[in-house]
């Protein structure tokens, strides 16, 4: 950096300042009092040189004088609020003693001849003020680089280092344009290099007020609260790529649907050690231990060590202990009304080495991305009847965006279809499925979530080979037929089928021709929830207040019931009954157990395994229908289709099972192949030109309706007299 001449910052009361603006050379040029000036008016060439002043501080802008922390800030005087206050700095403020020609040593001899204070003399001169004046709008100004309300000018001084260049027997060196960083005094030649450079400083949670003083950077982390819980987050939590400790609140939905689980879980057997495998701030293993207290042992990892730190401060923030590296260390001194809940343990480990080294009861994965990395470790250790939670948050290539991603981490085959989020769950729980049985363990799913931000998965772990088996035989391809949408899951067998097309229940192939069906998969064929387990997790929603998640819980009750919601009941289970899981009667009492160990405290596994696979051939008929149909996807041209809700009414009518899914808020969950769902979906659609013809006035056609869709046309108010949900 080139000395530049020192700028004084007084109070604007004093009239009597002087502006003194850097020049090319090292020496500063004081500026000649106004008399002389126009006695003698010397040439620039016969100017005596003046004495040598000592290395000034670097220049600084008159519009921060008023601003303590920003004179601390030591900025440079390209950087202005005001176009005001940049011809202020070329022509004076008002009442100065000095013209506008004493502004730079070379104009001493010539009164009219001006300069800019960010232009060596040898770029611009400026013979009127006018001139001056649009050179600063337009060069200086115009492309300057704006940030909390300033302006980073471009700026033409020797304030650079510039590599000369030999140009024959003479060494040239030409300065170059370049901006001045506000927050960390840098020098950037391009404005779009600025753009980005300054953009990297406010991802990383780096401002001015980080310069300014060291004691405001260190109480920046700002404090969130979530369901009764407080934690810390760093200024750049919402960006993963920039921040160690990544905090989304969007996620809030995943992370009480979780702590629902684990509170089911916690009812069969207590106590649960669960594991939070990339804990991040801590949040979901915080509300773990504050909520369920002593029945679960919660251990957090994060292989950052800030995040470590964060971690340990949350804990301390929400007055729980901590136990790091197996010495007990009391951040706090309990909660308030005397209750101790259960330590949290904090670890700084890869989560595949922790996950080889302890066994847990309760494991969740939500890592930044696909989680088919930590899914061979999660199995390895997990206890029998455990619960193992995955949450894939890249859903590019699970919602087939990105489909060779999906080929590369889940070895899936997938297109975009219209029931593509019920496609990314199969797919997911087809890899969680592939996991456990290489660990001869199987898996049953107790419910699959996908929404616009998550992919959520929670499956129940079953010991032993032929719980592996049975899952292994769940895992099947897909045959989607490309023009009409209908699919079905391929026919179990070793024999090459000759026509695969006439498993689809559609003609497309024969009506048209070439290919007209893809082979997708390997997907999981079978049931996605367990409606037993759903219901247990809405008592519990209940039970600490999580209003937000029981409409989801409810949706999803309904859906693994395949039942209009009129039908179904979502109440909390009563104290005399019994509900079967996984061939164990759980009881559903104020004190819930689980009856899954002997007298002798074994578990019994040859016996849980018969009624498993017993229970596995039964429910195979009763389990929902695989996909659902979106009602505008197959709406019919020139026709206005019936109400979502008067539709699933028709369709229940017709003797199908029929519910909504969470899935997609138009899509509908039914048993009816898709030429019934057309034929019933024109039966009740009205043209579009006649506005309110009755309903039921246009018949569908008879080679295309079966004899269960036999409907009334006569009776449009049992149409209307049906149930609303």
């Amino acid at each position: 950096m080139e000395n530049m001449a020192e700028e004084e910052l007084l109070p604007q009361e004093k009239e009597e300042a002087q502006v003194r603006v850097p020049t090319p050379d090292s020496a500063p040029v004081p500026a000649p009092a106004a008399d002389t000036a126009l006695d003698s008016a010397p040439t620039p060439d016969s100017a005596p040189a003046p004495a040598l002043a000592p290395a000034p501080a670097p220049a600084l802008s008159p519009s921060l004088a008023s601003v303590p922390e920003e004179a601390e800030s030591k900025r440079h005087i390209s950087i202005q609020r005001r176009l005001a206050d940049l011809e202020k700095l070329a022509f004076g403020t008002e009442g100065d003693v000095d013209s506008a020609s004493s502004l730079n040593s070379d104009n001493l001899g010539t009164e009219n001849i001006q300069t800019c204070p960010l232009c060596p003399k040898e770029k611009f001169r400026a013979y009127s003020s006018h001139k001056l004046r649009r050179h600063l709008q337009n060069l200086h100004w115009k492309i300057s680089v704006e940030f909390e309300g300033s302006r980073m000018c471009i700026c033409h001084l020797a304030c650079r280092p510039v590599k000369p260049t030999i140009v024959g027997d003479q060494i040239s060196s030409k300065l170059g344009a370049h901006y001045h960083c506000i927050i960390c005094s840098a020098t950037i030649t391009r404005r779009t290099d600025m753009l980005g450079h300054v953009k990297r400083h406010v991802n990383k949670g780096e401002t001015k007020s980080r310069y300014i003083s060291a004691s405001t950077a260190k109480s920046s982390n700002e404090v969130l609260k979530e369901t009764d819980t407080d934690i810390q987050v760093f200024p750049n939590y919402s960006i993963p790529q920039k921040t160690d400790s990544y905090f989304n609140p969007k996620m809030k939905l995943n992370r009480q649907i979780i702590f629902c689980t684990l509170a089911a879980l916690a009812e069969e057997r207590k106590p649960l050690e669960c594991l939070d495998a990339f804990g991040a701030t801590g949040i979901m293993g915080l509300q773990w231990a504050k909520h369920l207290g002593n029945a679960v042992k919660v251990t957090i990892n994060d292989l950052n060590e800030n995040s470590v730190t964060l971690i340990q401060k949350n804990c301390h923030l929400n007055k729980l202990k901590v136990v790091v590296d197996s010495e007990e260390k009391e951040e706090g001194d309990g909660l308030e009304d005397g209750s101790t809940p259960g330590d949290i343990q904090v670890t700084r480990m890869d989560a595949n080495v922790l996950m080889h080294l302890r066994s847990f009861d309760f494991i969740h994965l939500d890592p930044f991305g696909t989680s088919v990395n930590y899914l061979d470790s999660a199995f390895r250790n997990v206890r029998n009847l455990g619960i193992v939670s995955v949450t894939s948050t890249d859903i590019s290539s699970l919602y087939a965006k990105a489909q060779h991603v999906a080929r590369r981490h889940y070895g899936c085959n997938i297109v975009r279809t219209e029931y593509y989020k019920e496609l990314a769950a199969r797919i997911v729980v087809a890899a969680v499925a592939r996991a456990a049985a290489r660990c001869n363990k199987g898996v049953e799913v107790l419910f699959a979530v996908a929404l616009e931000h998550f992919v959520l998965v929670v499956v129940r772990v079953l010991r032993g080979p032929t719980s592996a088996d049975e899952t292994a035989k769940k895992i099947q391809y897909l045959i989607h037929c490309q023009w009409c949408e209908e699919r079905i899951f391929q026919k179990d067998g070793n024999m090459v089928e000759e026509n695969p097309y006439k498993q689809l229940p559609c003609n497309c192939h024969g009506s048209m021709p070439g290919k007209t069906a893809i082979e997708l998969g390997p997907l999981w064929s079978s049931s996605l929830f367990n409606t037993g387990f759903l219901k247990r997790m809405l008592f519990e929603s209940i039970h600490h207040g999580l209003d937000d998640i029981q409409p989801l819980i409810k949706t999803l009750i309904f859906e693994s019931e395949c039942t209009p919601q009129s039908q179904c009941s979502v109440h909390a289970p009563s104290n005399t009954n019994k509900q079967e899981e996984n061939g164990v009667f759980v009881k559903t009492t104020d004190d819930t157990t689980i009856d899954i160990y002997s007298a002798q405290g074994k578990r019994k596994s040859n016996e849980m395994a018969i009624n498993v696979a017993k229970k596995q051939k039964t429910d195979a008929s009763t389990a929902h229908p695989p996909f659902y149909y979106n009602i505008h996807r197959h709406s019919i041209k020139g026709m206005n289709m019936p109400k979502l809700k008067k539709f699933l009414c028709c369709l229940s009518q017709a003797g199908f099972r029929v519910s909504r899914t969470h899935f997609d808020p138009m899509g509908i969950r039914t048993d009816a192949s898709l030429t019934q769902f057309k034929s019933i979906l024109l039966k009740y659609s009205t043209p579009t030109y006649t506005g309110g013809q009755s309903e039921g006035q246009v018949p569908a056609p008879e080679d295309t309706v079966t004899d269960r869709v036999e409907l009334s046309v006569n009776d449009k108010a049992e149409v209307s007299g049906c149930r609303r949900w």
